[in-house]
């Protein structure tokens, strides 16, 4: 970095002290990882804002790596944030350091300063346009109430009233022809009643917005039912009205791709992949919610940069949920009446993709069989 960078980043940047790590321990912060040293005791020049800590712990004897675990952190201008290592439990600990510690600390930071890694400067341009919405707020919103983000979630059984059951039949109402599922259970192969019913601890889940239970408002009729099944504009708005301002769904997909991409979460993932479904099935949203849809596409062309290499060939393999909802998206806006700049911002992306991947989106007038929607019947 240039000297005038170094100066503001040492007068500005914050501290992040971990005490008591074990040596080999995988620590992290944003995109850059390290096996910790003897002398590690943490992170220097930290560039004020959001930023991800992450860890696995290493067994010191058979070298097995944990889960990945992290947590979100919004630095103020020469904060010092002070955690322990847990030896007991192998992780950071959630005893609260006193505060004439973080004072002994702080005044001691120059005698610290060599045992302090400076901040990986090279990933600070990518990290903020990765995280450039999320908020303190949304953060405070989403985050697990335990404040960690785990890659493998801690499970505990459920009660027998807790555990998940088929709806159950009105009285006096018809029964409909089993499903595939009922057959099997019928047949003697319910492998679900085998299982252990399992639910997350309280607390250590991820808060995402939840999405409507049903596609279309109640009281829709047959024809209005396939009109909103068809366009999701209505799931799309319900959902923006759980949000304190409208660019927080961006500042939710941001969170929930770092979650995955850099957390390990797979319900994260889940959460990202609904979201961007979303957004590609919204047809009479992308006028009226116009920057809002210039923003997903800024960001989203970011996430597909940053999918690593070998993950995108495997969702390209399988269903490839991301080139299917792009083309219903491009339809939509080609067909839409939005302004000339926006088509324009959509075409040099849909050109990139075609560049970069051999995505072909010619045609997109036509559907194919297997993505053709599914129409209700009056």
């Amino acid at each position: 970095m240039d000297q005038s960078t170094a100066r503001r980043l040492l007068s500005e940047g914050a501290f992040f002290i971990l005490l008591g790590v074990p040596e080999g321990t995988e620590f992290g912060i944003d995109l850059k990882s390290w096996n910790t040293g003897e002398k590690f005791r943490g992170v220097k020049m930290i560039p004020p804002g959001v930023h991800f800590i992450f860890y696995n712990s290493v067994s010191a004897t058979t070298e097995d790596v944990a889960p990945r675990v992290g947590f979100f952190h919004n630095f103020k201008p020469g904060e010092v944030l002070v955690k322990k290592w847990s030896k007991v439990n192998e992780q950071i600990s959630d005893e609260e350091v006193t505060e004439s510690e973080i004072v002994s600390l702080k005044e001691n930071l120059r005698a610290l300063d060599s045992f302090l890694g400076p901040y990986p400067f090279d990933i600070a341009e990518r990290w903020t346009s990765l995280s450039g919405n999320i908020t303190e707020d949304l953060l405070a919103k989403l985050v697990p109430r335990c404040g960690q983000v785990r890659a493998a979630l801690e499970l505990q059984s459920c009660s027998d009233a807790e555990r998940p059951r088929g709806a159950k039949r009105k009285k006096g109402e018809e029964a409909n022809e089993p499903s595939c599922s009922e057959i099997k259970n019928l047949s003697g192969c319910g492998e679900h009643d085998l299982l252990p019913a399992l639910k997350p601890i309280e607390g250590t889940e991820l808060r995402l917005t939840k999405f409507p239970e049903k596609n279309y408002p109640e009281g829709s009729t047959p024809a209005e039912i396939t009109q909103h099944s068809l366009d999701l504009t209505y799931v799309f708005e319900t959902l923006l009205t759980q949000y304190s301002r409208p660019t927080e769904i961006i500042g939710e997909l941001e969170f929930c791709y770092i979650c995955f991409l850099v957390g390990h979460s797979l319900e994260a993932f889940d959460q990202w992949k609904k979201l961007v479904t979303l957004f590609c099935s919204c047809d009479s949203a992308i006028t009226k919610y116009r920057k809002l849809f210039d923003l997903f596409i800024t960001v989203l062309e970011i996430h597909i940069n940053e999918i690593p290499e070998e993950f995108l060939a495997d969702i390209v393999s399988n269903d490839n949920f991301v080139y299917v909802n792009l083309k219903k998206l491009f339809r939509s806006v080609c067909e839409s009446h939005v302004d000339g700049q926006f088509k324009t911002k959509v075409d040099r992306f849909k050109n990139s993709l075609t560049t970069t991947f051999l995505w072909d989106f010619e045609h997109l007038d036509s559907d194919e069989d297997d993505e053709a929607p599914v129409v209700v019947e009056t």
